[in-house]
């Protein structure tokens, strides 16, 4: 019972491909489906790991990879429609580089960095974005709404990186002081 929040996480990490499958097959209802049982997915195996004390290592590389791959597909895949701009794209996806390196960097040192609300929000915003791109496809009223939300989402992350940035350079120097 244990591993089902990585089973869900390894599901979730299998529909990127089919999100983009669809997608380029031009499915897009199909895709807000997958996007939305990804997200729900990811609720899930979130609940399931803290309420159960099922966290583990492996969860805590898988889910956030799930998380990111999808959102990051989807992103490219709207930027080939020509329904977001370049920048945006290249913003999240330097971000999303920066965050690795520098996670890499801290787990090497022995510092695991935990989500906070700013980076929750951020990745909640993204995941708003991405399905109202896709539905306004349906309901065209939505507009512009979901670049919009996807920029707020990006700017948001942007504080969010250095909100972590700074809380493990003190965390860095704590654990150096209490070395000497």
């Amino acid at each position: 019972m244990r591993h089902i929040p990585n089973i869900l996480s390894s599901i979730r990490l299998a529909m990127v491909g089919v999100f983009a499958f669809l997608f380029a097959k031009t499915h897009y209802l199909a895709c807000l489906a997958t996007f939305t049982v990804a997200f729900l997915t990811d609720l899930l195996d979130g609940y399931l790991a803290r309420r159960n004390n099922w966290v583990s290592d492996v969860g805590k590389v898988l889910d956030p990879l799930a998380d990111k791959l999808m959102v990051l597909t989807a992103l490219a895949c709207f930027y080939l429609r020509d329904w977001l701009p370049l920048w945006l794209l290249v913003v999240v996806l330097a971000k999303e580089l920066i965050m690795i390196v520098g996670g890499v960097i801290l787990y090497k040192k022995e510092i695991v960095v935990y989500a906070d609300w700013f980076g929750k929000s951020a990745a909640g915003l993204f995941n708003l974005g991405v399905a109202l791109i896709l539905a306004r496809l349906f309901l065209p009223w939505l507009g512009e709404a979901g670049v919009v939300v996807l920029c707020a989402a990006a700017a948001l992350a942007i504080v969010a990186l250095f909100h972590y940035a700074k809380r493990q350079i003190f965390a860095l120097r704590e654990k150096n002081a209490g070395k000497a």
